[in-house]
């Protein structure tokens, strides 16, 4: 599903250039759980940025499910995360006007999905998250654990082949950041491909495959973890 080939990517600073990801090679099966691990400032959020279309190589290569990245438009580049990739962040970026089920709603919205299909598509995804009965609730009135499921239900609610996972319990309690966990290894074991950056040992050694950043190279990548088991079979969404 991913091909990375020498991915680089320069930033200037005061008119310095700083290197924050040096020639990257990474390939990335369908359904697998891989953690990215490294210190601050080894280039883990840049290559997670560049997974997802968020950003540009300076140089290299990234083919996503055999189509190459790089010479895509704006608009194109904003229909593949639109309806490919799925992202979960540690600060849950929810509207506060907008009850959970208008959260969830809203890349639906977007993509120019008929009403009556969006409501039924937004009560399937918090079913899958547990959070039928505080659909109508906003996020003011929902715990920490509760506004990432609904942001999870978000991420998915399009079916995307690829959930990023950014720090996903980093904003929670012990108990909520676990529940979390368990909730996106479940969408692993139904065929979603998984990738969770962290700089916790904990939840990243949970992943089939660990993936280690230093300085913006890539210093480890090796199998291990106690997650999710990889799986190929369609996954279980609510599109």
């Amino acid at each position: 599903m991913i091909e990375l080939e020498g991915l680089t990517r320069t930033y200037h600073v005061g008119g310095t250039p700083v290197q924050a990801l040096r020639g990257v090679t990474l390939r990335i099966q369908a359904g697998e759980y891989v953690s990215i691990m490294g210190p601050s400032g080894s280039g883990k959020s840049t290559l997670l940025h560049l997974l997802g279309c968020l950003d540009r190589p300076t140089a290299g290569s990234y083919r996503f499910a055999g189509r190459e990245t790089a010479g895509l438009a704006e608009a194109e580049l904003s229909r593949l995360r639109r309806h490919q990739i799925g992202f979960v962040f540690q600060f849950f970026h929810l509207v506060p006007r907008l009850t959970a089920a208008g959260n969830v709603e809203l890349p639906m919205v977007f993509a120019g999905i008929p009403p009556v299909e969006r409501r039924d598509r937004v009560n399937r995804a918090l079913a899958v998250v547990g959070l039928t009965a505080r659909a109508g609730h906003r996020p003011d009135q929902l715990s920490g654990g509760e506004q990432q499921r609904v942001a999870i239900a978000r991420a998915v609610v399009m079916g995307p082949a690829l959930l990023l996972a950014d720090e996903p319990t980093g904003n929670l309690d012990t108990g909520s950041g676990g529940e979390i966990v368990r909730l996106i290894e479940e969408m692993n074991r139904s065929g979603l491909t998984l990738v969770v950056v962290t700089h916790d040992p904990q939840i990243g050694g949970r992943a089939r495959r660990q993936i280690h950043l230093m300085d913006g190279e890539l210093v480890r990548d090796a199998p291990g973890g106690c997650g999710a088991a990889t799986s190929t079979a369609p996954m279980a969404n609510p599109a």
